[in-house]
């Protein structure tokens, strides 16, 4: 059952069963990623997927959470997506979550009952990456969504049961469109209203888009401080109203967590005390760079 690297889930699927749906990603054009660069976007054989479920289910016979991976499980339709789920509902007696990375097209493509039926068969959550609210921000990193349809893949997931884990890239619009980025995202992030929110920051990989557009002097980096300023700018702009907050990622500066509405100006009175230096922020060789 061995993975085809690079195999890639998010920090809270860690203790989960990964089980390799697709390879890549259908898009893999984000100028930011690097991920998925070394290997074409494919739908795996659905006698390898069941071969690669029973061998979990000896190796992991108590798993309670199954993660779908690559970048893009959700590219195949419910006639193939649907019995997979099947497969592991009867293979794993304790499942209790099944989740799934999701591009915005993904979700707004079914129908309200297609959604529902991956819901009924327990998938019931999904990793958006929205990046950011801003349209400018989205058309220059070529993400294949706009905001507005990550705003009803939301919403619509959320009608069949399906909660959101929506991800935003700090930094993305770099200093010429951070004012944009910042309000833009605001404004998606309180349409969507999403169970979970996390924030990463923008890590330039040698070989990526946005790398050749930093040698060239056509986009600016973030700093640190200006990092943390958008993070706490786009959390005071915030109205959530049950939103699960993690920001522990390893290319973030502090690591924070919280529950919006709650917990909305403690975490604000952190990030200003990161920036003033009363808090110590991670170094670049901390953060692995």
């Amino acid at each position: 059952m061995p993975l085809i690297e690079p195999a890639i889930r998010p920090p809270s699927e860690a203790d989960s069963f990964h089980l390799q749906v697709t390879t890549g990603c259908s898009s893999n054009r984000c100028s930011f990623c690097a991920a998925y660069r070394s290997k074409p976007f494919s739908i795996k054989p659905l006698e390898e997927i069941y071969s690669d479920i029973r061998q979990g289910a000896v190796i992991r016979p108590g798993a309670r959470r199954v993660f779908l991976m690559d970048g893009d499980a959700l590219a195949a339709g419910n006639e193939f997506i649907v019995p997979v789920l099947k497969g592991l509902n009867l293979s794993f007696p304790y499942l209790s979550r099944i989740s799934s990375y999701a591009n915005g097209y993904n979700l707004t493509s079914r129908t309200q009952e297609e959604l529902k039926e991956l819901r009924d068969n327990k998938l019931s959550l999904v990793y958006i990456g929205l990046e950011s609210g801003s349209e400018k921000v989205l058309e220059m990193c070529k993400k294949p969504c706009t905001a507005g349809d990550m705003v009803r893949a939301v919403r619509k997931a959320d009608d069949a049961g399906i909660k959101s884990s929506v991800i935003v890239l700090l930094g993305l619009g770099g200093r010429r469109l951070s004012r944009e980025h910042v309000e833009g995202t605001i404004e998606a992030l309180n349409r969507m209203q999403p169970r979970y929110l996390s924030f990463l920051s923008l890590m330039v990989i040698p070989g990526t888009p946005i790398y050749r557009d930093v040698v060239k002097g056509e986009f600016s980096e973030l700093g640190p401080k200006e990092l943390l300023a958008e993070m706490r700018d786009i959390i005071t702009g915030l109205e959530l109203n049950r939103t699960v907050f993690r920001s522990d990622h390893a290319s973030n500066y502090i690591p924070l967590e919280g529950r919006f509405p709650r917990d909305k100006e403690k975490l604000i009175e952190l990030l200003n005390a990161a920036m003033g230096g009363v808090i110590r922020m991670r170094t670049e060789w901390e953060r692995g760079l």
